[in-house]
């Protein structure tokens, strides 16, 4: 996985010929997650002056060519080898087709005073039920960063996708899953957040809101 940085990533990053470079080196399968003019009135949170733009994802066997096929179409890229988890796997799309909804991708550390192992277990098990009885999610990707595939500016541990309907940008309700009422919005929260802050995710994060493209790059004879 990467996050990206520059102008016009949206062309960019959807350039067929981009995509030929990438599945001649490998990938089988392309993500991108971009913070374009559909989710402009999402939430964004940045930990430097200049915001993630996008986050792409390829399945691969190896990623150097990977890495050099990215940096040669952004102006900044940060890149991690993930072990996925799903607890609740999204809905497949046609290629090339933006799925409708709300794609927040989450970048985010582990407390440096949380041992590894504890941390791992509060997010995996305590909290990834409370994540999704809380909010509205109908996809739920878990990425546990296992190695650097690049020069990055801090340590990032994990990467979280979740999936909203497009209502949730503007509707807290929505995005939760409150119905509208307000009593059950404040009881989601303060459960969520509760959760949240045993992980160290209420802070040291970027979030990313961004349109979902899903491109199978398999090359058949």
């Amino acid at each position: 996985m990467y996050a990206a940085w520059g102008a016009d990533l949206p062309d960019r990053l959807r350039e067929e010929r981009l995509h030929e470079r990438l599945a001649a080196a490998g990938v089988r399968r392309l993500q991108l997650n971009l913070d374009d003019a559909d989710v402009a009135p999402a939430m964004r949170i940045a930990t430097g002056a200049d915001p993630i733009r996008a986050i792409v994802s390829a399945w691969a066997e190896s990623d150097a060519e990977v890495t050099a096929a990215l940096t040669g179409v952004t102006d900044g890229l940060a890149g991690w080898e993930v072990d996925e988890r799903l607890p609740i796997p999204p809905p497949e799309t046609p290629r090339g087709v933006r799925l409708d909804g709300l794609a927040n991708v989450a970048v985010l550390q582990r407390p440096d005073d949380l041992d590894r192992d504890e941390w791992l277990h509060r997010w995996l098990v305590d909290h990834t039920p409370i994540a999704i009885a809380t909010q509205a999610t109908f996809g739920y990707v878990q990425n546990i960063v296992t190695r650097e595939l690049t020069p990055v500016s801090r340590r990032v541990d994990a990467l979280v996708e979740e999936l909203f309907p497009s209502e949730g940008m503007v509707d807290m309700h929505a995005f939760y899953g409150s119905g509208g009422d307000d009593a059950e919005l404040r009881d989601r929260l303060d459960r969520l957040m509760t959760s949240v802050a045993r992980i160290g995710f209420d802070h040291d994060l970027d979030l990313v809101p961004g349109s979902r493209y899903v491109y199978d790059l398999q090359i058949t004879s």
